[in-house]
This record gives C-alpha cells, sequence and structure tokens, in this order.
C-alpha cells in the first residue's frame, strides 16, 4: 500500500489504540489516532484522510454523530465503525449516519485489514460529487448536498446511504435493478444481514417519495427494485 495513503483512527481504549496503529503502520500505512470524537473531527477539517476508522463508544462526541459531520465536510472518504454494539438498531444507525462498513468487536486484525484494504479499493477512482439536479417525478433529487426537494415542502435532507441508493435506483429507473448487484456496490457483501439493512432504506426512501403518488418503488421478491417515475 501506498505511504500516501492516511488513516484517521479514532479509539479510545489506548491498547486498542495502539495495536491497530501499530499493525497498520506495520502495513506502509499512515496513521493518525485520536481518542475522541471532537477532537477527530477538528483534525479531519485539517488534513486529507483516505479513511477513517471510528469507534462508536467515544468521549465529547460520540462515533455517530461524528460521522455525521465528517459527512458535512465530505460525503466520499470511506469510513468504517468498530463497536461492541450488535443490536439491528446501532448498525442501521451506522449505516444512516454515513458509516461504509460495520466492523463488530471482538474482531481479528486480518479481518480489519480485508475491510480496510477492500474500502480502499472501492475508494480508488470515487466519483466526484456533481451539483446535478436529477428530476424524479415532482420531486427534485441534488445528490451533491443529498437533498430531495419537493414544491410547498420542506427540504428533505438524505442520509449518505440513502442518496447513494437512490442514486442506483434512479440510474437504473423503470428497469429491474439486482438486489445482490446493489449489496456488493454498496455493502460490500450480500449476506442477509445486509439484505435485511438495505431493506430498512428502502423502506425510508419510499417514505420520503410518498408526496408523489406516480412515484413507486417496487420490491420483486428474490430479484431486486425497480424505480417507477
Amino acid at each position: 500500500m501506498m505511504e500516501s495513503t492516511h488513516i484517521l483512527l479514532v479509539e479510545d481504549e489506548p491498547f486498542l489504540a495502539k495495536v491497530i496503529k501499530d499493525s497498520l503502520e506495520q502495513r506502509s500505512y499512515q496513521v493518525t489516532q485520536v481518542g475522541d470524537g471532537r477532537n477527530a473531527f477538528r483534525l479531519f477539517g485539517q488534513e486529507t484522510f483516505s479513511l477513517c476508522i471510528v469507534d462508536v463508544m467515544l468521549p465529547q462526541i460520540d462515533g455517530f454523530t461524528l460521522v455525521k459531520q465528517i459527512r458535512s465536510l465530505n460525503s466520499q472518504v470511506p469510513v468504517l465503525f468498530l463497536t461492541a454494539r450488535v443490536a439491528d438498531k446501532d448498525v442501521i444507525e451506522g449505516y444512516s449516519s454515513g458509516g461504509n462498513d460495520y466492523l463488530k468487536k471482538p474482531f481479528s486484525l486480518d479481518e480489519l485489514f480485508l475491510r480496510v484494504n477492500e474500502l480502499l479499493r472501492r475508494n480508488i477512482n470515487p466519483v466526484p460529487a456533481v451539483e446535478t439536479t436529477l428530476a424524479i417525478g415532482q420531486y427534485q433529487f441534488v445528490p451533491h448536498t443529498q437533498t430531495l426537494l419537493f414544491p410547498n415542502q420542506k427540504d428533505i435532507r438524505l442520509s449518505h446511504r440513502e442518496t447513494q441508493l437512490l442514486q442506483l435506483l434512479y440510474g437504473h429507473r423503470n428497469q429491474v435493478l439486482a438486489r445482490k448487484q446493489v449489496l456488493l456496490m454498496l455493502w460490500g457483501d450480500d449476506n442477509i444481514y445486509n439484505a435485511r439493512t438495505m431493506d430498512v432504506f428502502i423502506t425510508k426512501l419510499r417514505k420520503h417519495l410518498k408526496a408523489d403518488c406516480s412515484i413507486e418503488i417496487v420490491n420483486l421478491r428474490g430479484v431486486g427494485y425497480k424505480l417507477i417515475c
């Protein structure tokens, strides 16, 4: 891995932080480690990072809030959550806040390295943010600002994951988009757990788009989804 790959590690447990940092640096990553969310966000605004590894339970600012703040500055940098919180609602909150992957404690270093390499590989040629407005029925979808606009209604702010998913659906509008394709592109794995998480986001998008009855996200069981607009 190139030495220019700079990772922000946000972990408040000193021993674990040292083990992760030392192990990543042995693989030629540059690692900056910080133990609380407030200082992590300050550093993120000052330096350029290729990847963020973020614990959820942090002093000052928790990991979910920190990543939401990071997403306000950068919608592209990959984020890997580390946490012992394994309830479905916590994982869903992690993805909703802008996380790209979720590694549950305890974990092996080999698994961590695989996740890091995969996130970096998928982000080698990120799609640049383009200030384009897309028409979805009566809605105006602005991916760059992660916003849905509807006449005479309050703007809807989408999460990072909702934006990614709606972009994929829009790119295949009025066509069937295979579940496996979406899972591999956005989650990196098509296991049952990620599939359930994706279904939650589909439900959220349906609610966001409900003001226009001509729009429908159809679930073709076992096959995929179709955005009709």
